[in-house]
């Protein structure tokens, strides 16, 4: 029952657990994507004018913020289908990620545009942009530079959180090495490996979002290095016509 390098190396390529790693790799980055889009629709709604596109969004955020991730898979999985809405165990998994998931991104967009200077806002009113106008070309792409990291974050967390999906007999990595460690008796081996899967995944996308947050970081237009000569051989930005 010692440890066994053969086994741990052997768990590591092994097609079955590389199909769990593969699993969890398109279950978060499918569930990053539609909560990223419901998100922003919910952010939105928050910040709406309309008082009931408020409302809604409030208690969204309330209850699938407020509830722990865990339970509202088995709520989806196993409850739902006593009332007449049957989901299957990618779908479930898909939807309660995706939910949970844009509670949290809602509030991350919100913050990110309410850090803009209302003074962009104004001036874009200004020049008779329309609100789709200023949101697309004045409040967004400003609104990025603070949404990016802690949306890289997320992405991160969600890697880890797929390991939830088990319990509703999710074929990801967590639930292979589960099945794993009981055909081969060897857990800790079996364990480690899936660990050191989630670890490389982790190092991966953290590596991704430091080159994300560097380009976001970027000055928004072109800028100009080159010195033009004085009279008085002092370099200047100024014109040539100016002294």
């Amino acid at each position: 029952m010692g440890w066994s390098w053969d086994h741990f190396f052997r768990f590591m390529v092994s097609e079955y657990m590389l199909l769990g790693v593969w699993t969890t790799i398109w279950l978060a980055t499918v569930a990053m994507t539609l909560g990223v889009i419901l998100g922003v629709i919910i952010a939105f709604m928050k910040m709406s004018s309309y008082w009931i596109l408020q409302r809604i969004a409030v208690a969204f955020i309330w209850l699938w913020r407020g509830t722990p991730l865990l339970i509202q898979m088995v709520i989806i999985y196993t409850v739902l289908p006593k009332v007449g809405l049957k989901f299957g165990v990618i779908e479930s998994a898909i939807i309660a990620l995706t939910l949970h998931e844009g509670a949290y991104f809602a509030e991350i967009v919100r913050a990110g545009i309410s850090a803009v200077n209302k003074g962009q806002t104004d001036a874009s009113k200004a020049l008779g942009m329309a609100w789709p106008q200023r949101m697309w070309y004045v409040i967004i792409p400003q609104a990025t530079r603070v949404i990016i990291p802690p949306m890289g974050n997320q992405f991160n967390l969600m890697i880890k959180t797929t390991s939830l999906a088990s319990v509703i007999s999710m074929e990801e990595l967590f639930r292979r090495t589960q099945q794993l460690a009981q055909i081969e008796f060897k857990v800790l081996e079996a364990y480690l490996c899936a660990a050191c899967w989630y670890l490389l995944m982790t190092t991966i996308w953290g590596e991704i979002q430091k080159r994300l947050e560097a380009h976001y970081d970027k000055p928004f237009g072109p800028v100009s290095d080159k010195k033009l000569p004085t009279r008085t051989g002092v370099q200047s930005n100024d014109s040539p016509g100016q002294v």
